[in-house]
C-alpha cells in the first residue's frame, strides 16, 4: 500500500496498526463461494465481518473482492473491474473528499459491485464505472433502496450512498469520517 501510494503524508491513515485485512468468503455470480479480501480500518472489522457473512448466507453475489492495491491503488481501475473494495486514500486526480475526510482514506467505507451499482461523478457529469446499471431496478448484485443489503448495513449504523448524487456502491460510517460505533440493540416487547 505504501509503493502504490495508498499511505502517504497528508493520508489520514499512516500507521500499519490503524488497519485491519479481513479475508471473507463471498459468493460469486455464477453461484461459487470464492475467498476474498477487504482493507479497513480497524474499528469497522468486526462489523464488516458481520455484513459479508451474512451477505453470503444470503448468497448475495460480488464479482470480485480485493483490496485496491492489487490495481496500483487506481480507484478507477477497481471500479472498472466491478471490485468490492473499501480503504483507499485516492490519489488527488481520482478524489472528490478532502484526505482527511475521506470515509475511504479512513477504511469507514466499502464500495460494493460498481458496474452494478454506479455513482454520479459531477467532474464529468458521468456514471462511474459506466451508465448501463444506473436504473435502479432489480438485478443480480444490485443494491436497492430498503433491500437486505441496506437492511444489513444499516442495522450495524452504516449510511448508504452519503453524498448528495447517487452513489448506489457505497456504505459509509459518516461524512466527514467518524469513528465507528455499533447501535445499540432494541428489543420489541
Amino acid at each position: 500500500m505504501v509503493s502504490v501510494g495508498m499511505v502517504r503524508p497528508g493520508c489520514p491513515v499512516q500507521r500499519r496498526g490503524q488497519l485491519r485485512r479481513i479475508d471473507i468468503g463471498f459468493i460469486d455470480f455464477d453461484g461459487t463461494a470464492q475467498r476474498g479480501h477487504l482493507i479497513v480500518n480497524r474499528d469497522t472489522a468486526r462489523s464488516f465481518v458481520r455484513i459479508f457473512t451474512a451477505l453470503f448466507d444470503a448468497r448475495f453475489p460480488i464479482a470480485s473482492m480485493t483490496g485496491v492495491e492489487s490495481f496500483g491503488g487506481d480507484t478507477n481501475a477497481s471500479l472498472r473491474a466491478n471490485n468490492t473494495s473499501a480503504y483507499n486514500c485516492r490519489r488527488l486526480d481520482q478524489i472528490n473528499a478532502p484526505p482527511l475526510e475521506s470515509p475511504h482514506a479512513n477504511g469507514r467505507a466499502v464500495d460494493i459491485n460498481p458496474v452494478q451499482n454506479p455513482w454520479m461523478d459531477l467532474r464529468c457529469d458521468c456514471w462511474v464505472p459506466g451508465k448501463r446499471n444506473s436504473a435502479r431496478t432489480p438485478g443480480p448484485g444490485k443494491i436497492l433502496p430498503g433491500d437486505e443489503v441496506v437492511r444489513l448495513f444499516e442495522a450495524e449504523g452504516w449510511i448508504w450512498q452519503n453524498i448528495k448524487v447517487p452513489d448506489y456502491m457505497h456504505f459509509d460510517t459518516g461524512y466527514p469520517s467518524v469513528p465507528y460505533e455499533r447501535p445499540a440493540r432494541t428489543t420489541t416487547p
